[in-house]
């Protein structure tokens, strides 16, 4: 396919001399032909012009769900990655949320090939443990050999401190990542949100930070023990970042990554017993909201996330004690993370994080694979349901005020625009 971007403004810090200049990008086969500030269009070339079009490269999101094998109501991989990729995520990392649950070496071999024709590459994880349920081992090596870059129970607590020591000592023998939920379930016990002013306040269960906070400083003993590769999905908590900052300075080898509402949303917003804000950690206060930002801007925090977990109507139109976690977050992670960062700041933590799961960097030059994403960061606008892509609507961010609006990607010699 050739495609001609027309004036299309670079925001690349790794290319000295094309960060923030407009620039014509010409692409054939799939391939940067040619970057520069006037280029007349070939024959048979498709030409791209967009108003303010802005160009980066392709963005990453490291935790994703659809529901394909099993819950194909909530979301199929087809349907999922075209949202990915409207939404301006070349890469995903796919969580093992299906039925039956990615615990084996078919089941990553299905997920790999039912993606494979996609603009929007998805990288699978399989579970920790057969059937995530926290017992014995799942085929870790098998899995990785069929392109699992990780072993995560999602949002299943490592109870077993021994059956983690065990998984972080094995799969040093072929460099696999291992995650590990931070939550103390007995802490938490039958909470349902953050324990503070605002669930007191309205009558709910709430879920102390130490919940999690214990969680991380159990892991981080034992990967000291161990050795090997720990990332910590979604943390939430001030002290949480202190702990793993901490563990930082000590040469361990950890990462952690936050979703994007638990930057941007507290636990004020329960007053209406919405369950769309009902996420898995918490919405926590303004404390933490603070210093989950300066995390991320002092680079102790590695990446952030959509944490994108579609859900059927019956699991959140319930009471809210009854109502399932999670929320979609792909269509408007851009335009809610830019009311927080700036563009550039913005461009660098979307595009972030690939290298942990040993995938390859793409560079923005003449002569390599085109993997951009195409956007305009001054648009305003409010998010509604008709801005939805995902089967399923359960998104916290409807009638939202958001900045920056994502035009689409190319990737894989395929273009895809709103």
């Amino acid at each position: 396919m050739n495609v001609l971007l027309k004036s299309a403004k670079i925001v690349n810090a790794q290319s000295k001399d094309l960060h923030l200049k407009k620039r014509d990008i010409l692409i054939q086969n799939g391939t940067l032909a040619k970057i520069a500030s006037k280029i007349d269009a070939p024959k048979g070339t498709k030409i791209v012009e967009l108003k303010n079009l802005h160009v980066s490269l392709g963005w990453f999101d490291s935790s994703v769900c659809f529901g394909e094998p099993g819950y194909e109501e909530r979301e199929t991989i087809l349907n999922g990655l075209r949202t990915a990729s409207l939404s301006g995520f070349t890469d995903i990392v796919l969580n093992p949320n299906t039925h039956p649950i990615a615990d084996s070496s078919s089941d990553i071999v299905f997920l790999k090939n039912a993606s494979r024709d996609s603009a929007t590459d998805l990288f699978p994880l399989g579970t920790m443990t057969m059937g995530a349920e926290g017992i014995d081992l799942a085929e870790l090596y098998d899995m990785s050999n069929a392109g699992a870059v990780g072993f995560y129970d999602f949002k299943s607590p490592i109870e077993n401190s021994n059956l983690l020591k065990i998984a972080l000592q094995y799969v040093q023998n072929f460099n696999g990542l291992i995650y590990s939920e931070p939550l103390d379930t007995k802490i938490a016990g039958k909470g349902l949100v953050h324990e503070g002013t605002t669930s007191t306040k309205l009558g709910l269960k709430g879920i102390p930070s130490m919940a999690e906070e214990l969680q991380i400083v159990r892991d981080l003993f034992i990967l000291e023990y161990t050795g090997g590769k720990l990332h910590i999905p979604t943390i939430s908590t001030a002290n949480s970042v202190k702990l793993i900052a901490d563990a930082k300075k000590k040469g361990l080898d950890v990462t952690c990554s936050v979703a994007i509402h638990n930057l941007y949303y507290t636990d004020q917003v329960l007053e209406e017993f919405d369950t769309a804000f009902k996420v898995n950690p918490p919405l926590r206060d303004k404390k933490d909201t603070k210093v989950l930002i300066k995390g991320l801007n002092d680079g102790i925090i590695d990446f952030v996330t959509t944490d994108h977990t579609p859900l059927n109507i019956e699991l959140k139109a319930v009471e809210f004690d009854n109502a399932t976690y999670g929320s979609i977050g792909l269509e408007s992670a851009f335009g809610l993370l830019h009311k927080i960062f700036d563009t550039e700041k913005c461009i660098e933590l979307l595009t972030h994080g690939k290298e942990r799961y040993g995938l390859s960097e793409t560079v923005l030059a003449e002569g390599n694979k085109a993997c951009l994403t195409l956007f305009d960061p001054d648009k305003e606008y409010t998010f509604e349901k008709d801005n939805i892509h995902s089967t399923s609507k359960n998104s916290m961010t409807i009638g939202e005020s958001l900045k920056g609006k994502v035009y689409g990607i190319f990737n894989n010699d395929q273009l895809v625009l709103n």
